[in-house]
């Protein structure tokens, strides 16, 4: 068994916020941000992140969810299945870009629902939360397409490099997006690395 350093609380937000409920109820119906509003939503979402630790505990009961890779309406029918936030408690595992026609979606929806409940939802990073893998999977060439610009996948990339890199459900379940890596032994060794490199 290991022991998990504990987290650092996110700030709070008001219980209602109108613009983000809009925003996912939007989003919902396949209606993408607007460039601007993309924009403010990675600063809100990098500010929450970087008070995160590189190893992120959550509480049980909670949903774990694996690779989504834009496959939005899979990502909808969870929510149906599991529960809608804030009802229930998401830790996702990374790779929500990439491969499926709809990364720009799924990685809006993700985050917005990270900013809109910060105790409720665990965003980790996966191999494709990065500047390269996106260039060449799909989540690039989706941005230049549904917004004309390379400008939104920069913003969303940022975001990306402050995902937190694993997590443990009540100290007991280690959850990292993909394998363990043989140079790592101890919880305090991933906590010790610096994340936004």
């Amino acid at each position: 068994r290991f022991l998990a350093a504990p987290t650092m609380a996110a700030p709070e937000f008001k219980r209602s916020n109108p613009d983000l409920d809009e925003q996912i109820e939007r989003l919902k119906k396949r209606e993408i941000l607007t460039e601007n509003e993309a924009l403010q939503l990675c600063g809100l979402a990098k500010q929450i992140l970087a008070t995160e630790q590189n190893m992120h505990t959550v509480s049980a009961p909670v949903t774990v969810v694996g690779d989504i890779h834009g496959q939005f309406y899979d990502l909808l029918e969870l929510f149906r299945i599991a529960g809608e936030c804030p009802n229930s408690n998401f830790l996702f595992l990374g790779d929500y870009v990439d491969r499926g026609f709809y990364s720009v979606e799924c990685a809006q929806l993700c985050i917005l629902l990270k900013v809109r409940y910060p105790n409720r939802v665990c965003l980790l990073r996966g191999n494709h939360e990065s500047r390269q893998i996106t260039q060449v999977y799909g989540f690039y060439d989706e941005c230049l397409r549904k917004y004309g610009s390379a400008k939104v996948w920069l913003m969303f990339v940022e975001v990306f490099d402050h995902l937190p890199l694993a997590a443990s459900v009540d100290g007991k379940v280690f959850c990292p997006h993909a394998g363990l890596s043989p140079s790592l032994d101890f919880i305090d060794q991933i906590q010790a690395l610096n994340r936004t490199q």
